[in-house]
Formats: C-alpha cells, sequence, structure tokens
C-alpha cells in the first residue's frame, strides 16, 4: 500500500494501556567506594499519545536530585552523592505510571511531495534536520549504502514502503542477542553478523535510511509486551529497549522498532531521543577508586499493565 493510499479509510481503533515500568539498578564492588554524580534518562517524552501519571526515584545510599533538560530536550534526572557515606553497592530505582494510547493500523499524513521516493526535504526543515540525515559511521567499502540502496528495487519510489521493507528485513532476517555490555556494533559489523542487540539494530536502521536521505533520531525506552507472563512475543522486553523515528514531512517523526518489526506501535515508551546512541544513555555515572573495585551490575525491568485494556 503507498503513503498515499494509507490516508484513505480513516477509520481506526484505539486502545489505551494504564501501563506501570520499574526500572532497578544495583551496582556492586569489592570494598566501600565513594560516588560521584550519576545522570539518568527515565521520564517519558510525555505527547498525545503517552502522558505521565505518576513518577518517583530513589537511591541508596540517598542522593540529592536536580532536574536539567538536554539539547534534545531529554529530561535528565542528576543524583549528586556527595553528602553519602562510601558504599559497596548503589541501588537506583525508578517507577513511573503512563497512559499509552495506541492507534491500530494508523494513517499516517505523509505530504503528497514526500510519498514517493528521493524527496527534498523543504528549506524551512533542512537546517533543522541536517545533522540527522549525515551518515554517522565509516564505511569505506560502501557496505551499508549497498545494503540500503537494495531496498530500492522493492519499494519502488514508494517512501513508506521502502521503510517498512528495511524495518521487517532487520526483523526477519537477523538474530537477535541480547548484550548487557555497554556499546555498540558498527552497522557494518551487525551486517556481516547477522545478529545483534536492539541497540545495533537500531543503529543499523538508523545509518541505512541516512544513507538514502531520510532524516532519523535514536530513541531510548521501554518495550511493554503484554505476553511477557506467558513466555513472551517480543524481543527486548525486560530490559532498556532502542528503536528509531524517521521524520516523514506531513506525518513527523515515526516510530520503527526494527527488533520485533513494530511501527508506530503503543507498546514502545520513549525516554529519550539523540542523533547518536551516546547521547541516549538510559543511566551513567562514576565512583572514586580503582577500577578493579567495581564487580558489576544487575539491572532489572518489568513493565506491566495496571488496568484492562480500553478499547474505542
Amino acid at each position: 500500500m503507498s503513503a498515499a493510499a494509507s490516508i484513505e479509510n480513516p477509520k481506526t481503533t484505539v486502545s489505551t494501556d494504564l501501563l506501570q515500568v520499574r526500572h532497578v539498578t544495583r551496582y556492586r564492588y569489592a570494598k566501600p567506594v565513594k560516588f560521584g554524580k550519576h545522570r539518568a534518562m527515565f521520564r517519558p517524552h510525555e505527547a498525545n499519545d503517552l502522558r505521565l501519571t505518576a513518577f518517583e526515584i530513589n537511591t541508596n545510599p540517598t542522593s540529592a536530585h536536580h532536574w536539567v533538560h538536554d539539547v534534545f530536550s531529554n529530561s535528565k534526572v542528576i543524583m549528586d552523592f556527595e553528602t553519602a557515606p562510601p558504599s559497596e553497592t548503589l541501588e537506583i530505582v525508578c517507577e513511573f505510571n503512563v497512559v499509552r494510547s495506541t492507534v491500530h493500523e494508523p494513517k499516517f499524513p505523509i505530504a503528497e511531495f514526500a510519498a514517493r521516493f528521493p524527496f527534498v526535504y523543504p528549506a524551512e526543515q533542512w537546517p533543522d534536520l541536517v545533522a540527522l540525515i549525515r551518515p554517522e559511521y565509516d564505511s569505506p567499502s560502501g557496505e551499508m549504502k549497498h545494503w540500503a540502496e537494495a531496498f530500492l528495487a522493492g519499494g519502488g519510489n514508494d517512501t513508506w514502503a521502502i521503510l517498512t521493507h528495511i524495518n521487517s528485513a532487520i526483523h526477519q532476517q537477523f538474530d537477535y542477542q541480547r548484550r548487557e555490555e555497554p556499546g555498540i556494533q558498527p552497522p557494518r559489523e551487525t551486517l556481516a553478523m547477522g545478529s545483534g542487540s536492539c541497540r545495533d539494530f537500531a543503529v543499523l536502521m538508523l545509518e541505512a535510511v541516512r544513507q538514502l536521505g531520510f532524516a532519523a533520531r535514536f530513541v531510548t525506552g521501554y518495550l511493554y509486551d503484554p505476553l511477557t507472563d506467558h513466555g513472551g512475543a517480543l524481543q527486548g522486553a525486560g530490559s532498556t529497549h532502542a528503536w528509531v523515528q524517521v521524520f516523514l514531512p506531513g506525518a513527523g517523526w515515526i516510530e520503527f522498532d526494527p527488533t520485533n518489526g513494530l511501527v508506530a506501535s503503543g507498546q514502545l515508551i520513549r525516554t529519550g531521543v539523540a542523533r547518536l546512541p551516546a547521547q541516549a544513555v538510559p543511566l551513567e555515572g562514576s565512583f572514586v577508586g580503582a577500577a578493579s573495585d567495581y564487580l558489576g551490575m544487575d539491572v532489572t525491568v518489568d513493565v506491566k499493565a495496571l488496568a484492562p485494556t480500553i478499547s474505542s
């Protein structure tokens, strides 16, 4: 179906969920250490489809908190442990409730000129989008460009078909592997290995669509899987999740989750958007001591519904 055709037949079904996210991080050390400031990007981006109703963050040892907005208007909480005593553990617990609305079979009002590929972003949008169009990863042999351009044959010049084909191909052709260690695989490495984490798949799609000239952002947050208690059906639930936003004139930022093949899904809970993954780290900080003092960390994420889904 073309983007233009997707605007027709505006009949939709909307469902609304009251969701609770509980994110617990516990750092372990060989001996008591002092902690530097920690920065967390846990607060959801409120919008017409996502409304925050409760939020709480606590630390042990206790810290002082203050909030800032970064260059992308993400909300970050700064935790200051200056007066806290040394400790062998640091526990950070964040819990919040959101009302999340889902439009099933959404109709995207993509501008007519942008429905066919290639297109040029309007002059008034270009200065704001140019940094989000430029590819970020070095690919001397052009692997990424060649891989991305292969989707043009299957999608023709239909913008929507090209993007959804890339999203689906990553979901269907690559093996998901959960990785706890920080960092991102270079996209060409993910291509060569045929596997990666949600972060790796998000960066793979990010780089592919930028190679074609689309403006795109990296997104971090959480994934709600209603089947979690029954084995789960989605990859990336039970931890922080990552996906992509692509800007399409007329429709705005549209979310693509290549890990699960989802598009504009109400199961995605945004907490941060950025040009690069390094700008959207969910939690970072420091401690005073030897590197060998650090023994590791444990992270648990639980996303659950607090009430039955309401459909209309």
